[in-house]
C-alpha cells in the first residue's frame, strides 16, 4: 500500500490523500496506533486552579479535550475510531492559571508539559493549537485516513468553541482558514476583560467582566455528557427538530459547504433550507438513504436510520487550502449540529468516512463538483447505551 503520503514528517498530498480516500479501494489490515498522546519533554504538571481574575484553562480543557477515563476513549469529541488523533499545545499569555509560555496538553492525564517560553506576539488569554498524529488514524483507516484526520480536527475546534460559551469566557477566535499544516486549526480564548454589548453595557461577574452565556449556550453537563449514539439509530426527525440541525450546520459550516438532510417515508428525499434560512424545503425526491450507506464504508445501518446531515462540496479539483478548510468546517459544523440534535431529544451520531459520494452527479449535476465531506445521522429512539463514536 502506498503510505508515504501519511508519514510523520513529510508533505502531504492532500489531493491525491483526498482522491484514494474518496475511491472504492478498501484499507488493508490494522497496523500498531502508536502511543495515544506525544511525548511531550520535561514533567507532567498539574493545571492550577484559576484565580477570580484568570482565565480558568483546567475548566475549558476538562469540558473539551480531556479524557474521561484512562483509556482516552470516553472523550467528549467524537474521532474516527475512537482513535483521537489530535494532539493540543497551548500557547498561553496573560491573564491565565498557567504562567506564559509554550505548553503540550495530555489529555488522558489533564496534565501540561512546558515546552518553553511564550513566543514574541503571544496574545493575552490562551491559544489552543490543534494538529495531528496521523498514524493513529492510518492504523485502522489506512489510505482513507486523512478527511477524517481533518474532520476529527474540526471537532476539537467545535468543543473549545462551545467549551467557552458554557463557561461565558468571552467571544473565542477561530482560525481554520486551511493555510497551514501544522497547526491545522487554531482557537483563541481572551481572558476575561471587558466585553462590550451592542447597547454599550458591560456584564460584571464576582467583580470581574465577563460575557453572559446565552440561552443557546450548552451547559457544562450537556457538554460533558455528549456522546455518539451506538447504530441503530431508527426514527424519523419531527421537523422542527430537522431544521433546527439544519439551521446550525448551515451557520457553522461556512459559505463553501451544502446542507441537507436525507429522509425516509413518507415522503422520501433530501430536504434543505429554503433561501429565507429557517424553513425547510425539499431539494430531491427519492430514498437516498441505502445509496448513502454503500457510500458511507458499507455501514448498513444508514439505510435504516431517521435521517442523515449532509454536508457537500470540496470539488474534485480543490486545491490544499480548500480540502483543509472545508473538511475542518464540516467536522466543527457537525459537531455542533450534534448537540443541537440532543438538545432536541435526538440520537446522533457523526459519519465521516465517505467512498464514491458524488452527490451532485447522482443527482445529475456536473460530476466531480459536489461531493459528501461530512454526515451525522440522526435518530429518535434511544439505545440502551450510549458511547464514543
Amino acid at each position: 500500500m502506498d503510505t508515504d503520503h501519511l508519514v510523520e514528517g513529510r508533505p502531504v498530498d492532500l489531493a491525491a490523500a483526498l482522491g484514494r480516500a474518496r475511491s472504492a479501494r478498501r484499507p488493508a489490515p490494522d497496523t500498531p496506533a502508536g502511543p495515544a498522546v506525544p511525548a511531550w519533554p520535561g514533567p507532567p504538571r498539574p493545571i492550577p486552579e484559576a484565580d477570580p481574575a484568570e482565565l480558568d484553562l483546567q475548566a475549558l480543557l476538562r469540558l473539551s479535550l480531556a479524557a474521561s477515563d484512562g483509556s482516552g476513549r470516553l472523550r467528549p469529541t467524537p474521532s474516527a475510531g475512537a482513535l483521537h488523533p489530535v494532539d493540543t499545545e497551548l500557547v498561553v499569555g496573560a491573564g491565565c492559571s498557567l504562567p506564559p509560555g509554550r505548553y503540550g496538553y495530555d489529555p488522558l492525564r489533564h496534565r501540561v508539559h512546558r515546552l518553553g517560553g511564550q513566543p514574541d506576539g503571544t496574545l493575552p488569554g490562551v491559544t489552543v493549537e490543534l494538529s495531528v498524529t496521523a498514524r493513529r488514524t492510518v492504523s485502522h483507516y489506512g489510505h482513507r485516513a486523512w478527511p477524517l484526520l481533518l474532520l476529527d480536527t474540526g471537532h476539537a475546534a467545535a468543543a473549545l468553541f462551545l467549551a467557552v460559551r458554557a463557561l461565558g469566557a468571552g467571544e473565542p477566535g477561530l482560525h481554520m482558514d486551511g493555510s497551514s499544516e501544522r497547526p491545522l486549526a487554531a482557537v483563541h480564548v481572551p481572558p476575561p476583560g471587558p466585553v462590550h454589548r451592542a447597547d454599550g453595557s458591560v456584564h460584571r461577574l464576582d467583580g470581574l467582566l465577563y460575557s453572559q452565556p446565552s440561552a443557546s449556550a450548552p451547559t457544562p453537563d450537556e457538554l460533558l455528557a455528549r456522546r455518539s449514539t451506538p447504530p441503530p439509530l431508527p426514527g424519523a426527525p419531527a421537523p422542527d427538530a430537522l431544521r433546527a440541525v439544519l439551521i446550525t450546520s448551515t451557520r457553522a459550516g461556512g459559505g463553501e459547504l451544502r446542507w441537507c438532510a436525507a429522509v425516509g417515508p413518507p415522503r422520501p428525499g433530501l430536504m434543505e433550507l429554503a433561501p429565507d434560512g429557517s424553513t425547510l424545503r425539499r431539494c430531491a425526491a427519492g430514498e437516498a438513504r441505502p445509496t448513502l450507506a454503500a457510500w458511507a464504508a458499507g455501514q448498513a445501518w444508514i439505510a435504516d436510520a431517521g435521517a442523515v446531515l449532509l454536508a457537500r462540496g470540496c470539488p474534485a479539483d480543490a486545491d490544499t487550502p480548500h480540502i483543509r478548510r472545508t473538511h475542518l468546517r464540516a467536522g466543527f459544523a457537525v459537531h455542533l449540529a450534534h448537540v443541537t440534535a440532543r438538545r432536541h431529544g435526538l440520537t446522533a451520531r457523526p459519519v465521516g468516512s465517505w467512498q464514491q459520494a458524488d452527490l451532485g452527479a447522482a443527482l445529475g449535476a456536473t460530476p466531480g463538483r459536489d461531493w459528501i465531506v461530512h454526515g451525522l445521522a440522526l435518530g429518535t429512539l434511544h439505545a440502551e447505551e450510549e458511547n464514543t463514536s
